[in-house]
């Protein structure tokens, strides 16, 4: 199957981080002759299960080399899932509009072509939303001494990509949903209002379990979802500041070696 893809590209990060890489925008931040946006974009293009490509971005990016190749940029919303509304939006007013989407970030520099065929191929067709699993394991053997969030659950620890495969009418549908979730997100009293104080306990007790999750998101979204898991960790190694910038330039140069080798 071929799936259209969403990128929000408007997130904007520090002075003193732009000062250091010539930009403020994320999305242009540069990795050798490429931007991470114009890779991501190849990336998707280059996977042979996706079709159209559409951006939502800053002025920046909308004036960018990565927005010559995208198939269309619209403008950034004030949020994440705003940005990803934006483009979905312009994207159903296309002829043929989808029943499924690729939505993807611009923040990671390892992608490639064919880890984002791996996951797309191995996303269950009858879920409205699919996201990769890695565990800490997987994740701190492919990148040693990097940082990311983890989650412990009864099973194992967790953190979670950036790549999401989602039915078009779902993701509609929980995008007020989304944007709540997006406000508390950094809130832990937020966060607990949110999930519950039950949800919460069983967290704090390390009770957790992926289908509870599951259950969970499903509870407050609205539409049904399942990780896939044994996904490749640079589905998830993510810039968030200048240290994760730092360190993927160090390992890109093989200043860091690959414990794979």
């Amino acid at each position: 199957m071929r799936f259209d893809a969403i990128v929000p590209a408007g997130g904007h990060i520090d002075a003193e981080f732009a000062a250091k890489v010539g930009t403020s925008s994320k999305a242009l931040i540069k990795f050798g002759e490429e931007t991470i946006l114009e890779r991501t974009i190849r990336s998707l293009q280059e996977t042979g299960r996706v079709d159209r490509v559409f951006v939502s971005g800053s002025p920046e990016v909308q004036a960018s080399e990565a927005a010559k190749i995208a198939t269309k940029v619209v403008p950034a919303g004030n949020s994440g899932p705003e940005s990803i509304l934006f483009a979905l939006k312009s994207l159903m007013a296309e002829p043929n509009p989808p029943k499924k989407v690729v939505v993807i970030t611009c923040d990671l520099p390892f992608l490639t072509p064919e880890l984002l065929t791996q996951f797309i191929d191995a996303c269950p067709k009858t879920v409205d939303v699919c996201m990769p699993l890695i565990t800490r394991s997987q994740y701190q053997t492919r990148f040693p001494h990097s940082s990311s969030t983890f989650i412990p659950l009864q099973d194992d620890t967790w953190t979670a990509g950036n790549v999401y495969l989602m039915d078009v009418a779902a993701l509609e549908k929980a995008m007020p949903h989304l944007e709540k979730v997006f406000k508390v997100r950094k809130s832990k009293l937020g966060m607990a209002k949110l999930l519950g104080v039950s949800f919460l306990i069983r967290f704090i007790r390390k009770t957790l379990t992926v289908p509870i999750v599951e259950a969970k998101l499903k509870q407050i979204l609205g539409c049904s979802g399942a990780p896939v898991l044994n996904c490749a960790p640079e589905l998830a190694y993510d810039i968030d500041d200048f240290e994760d910038y730092e360190y993927a330039m160090k390992f890109i140069g093989g200043e860091i070696p690959d414990a794979r080798a």
